[in-house]
């Protein structure tokens, strides 16, 4: 099992912060969403928020492989049509490339 840390940050507006966490709650999500997140080899994800940040985390299994989710999620409707949704609430962090949403972390400590 591998595990990642990923960071995106939200509009700084405390409605659209309560919108996006009822999307989030178990029984508000798209199962055809859940599914492609399974189906990738994503064994755990939960997401944490502060203010407006949030971090992500995922445990994979051997299957996991970043560039085959995102590919199947580019001709997935349901996972596009998500993320359409999700964009109205999040926006890119600073340093993020064009087009990057969700940043990966670096590790800077483990004890």
């Amino acid at each position: 099992m591998k595990r990642y840390y990923l960071a995106l940050d939200l509009k700084d507006d405390p409605q659209l912060i309560a919108e996006y966490e009822h999307w989030h709650q178990s029984e508000n999500g798209w199962p055809e969403v859940r599914k492609s997140i399974l189906d990738a080899g994503i064994i755990e994800m939960e997401i944490y928020r502060t203010g407006n940040r949030l971090m992500m985390v995922m445990a994979t299994n051997e299957r996991y492989d970043a560039s085959a989710k995102a590919a199947a999620d580019a001709v997935n409707p349901k996972v596009q049509e998500w993320e359409q949704l999700m964009w109205k609430f999040q926006q890119p962090l600073p340093w993020a490339e064009d087009g990057e949403k969700w940043v990966m972390m670096k590790q800077i400590f483990h004890l």
